[in-house]
């Protein structure tokens, strides 16, 4: 079954920077686009950027363009998410994403906890 699995969240001041790695499995990652979202606390999860299957096309939401970068080794299943000169506002539960199926299910990770605070 489909399964991804986030990691690299923690607490980082403003300015710093993280890495969170998603691990992809159950499903063929290197014909999927993949997909960063957010969650911030009291707040609608919301997309972060995405990456098409092959790496080729990478698209962001306004509020982290030129700060976050998306990438991919589809030798190892994983899809990666930079993030750079982090912000209070960026504090969130990062969740990665892929949509399977004619009918486009969404599944899932766990999340992981991002914390911009000083």
């Amino acid at each position: 079954q489909v399964q991804l699995v986030e990691s690299g969240g923690g607490l980082v001041q403003p300015g710093g920077s993280l890495r969170l790695s998603c691990a992809a499995s159950g499903f063929t990652f290197s014909r999927n686009l993949m997909r960063w979202y957010r969650q911030p606390p009291g707040k609608e999860r919301e997309l972060v950027a995405l990456i098409t299957s092959t790496g080729g096309t990478t698209n962001y939401a306004e509020s982290v363009k030129g700060r976050f970068t998306i990438s991919r080794d589809n030798a190892k299943n994983t899809v990666y998410l930079q993030m750079n000169s982090l912000k209070p506002e960026d504090t969130a539960v990062y969740y990665c994403n892929t949509r399977q199926g004619v009918s486009g299910v969404n599944y899932w990770g766990q999340g992981t906890q991002v914390t911009v605070s000083s």
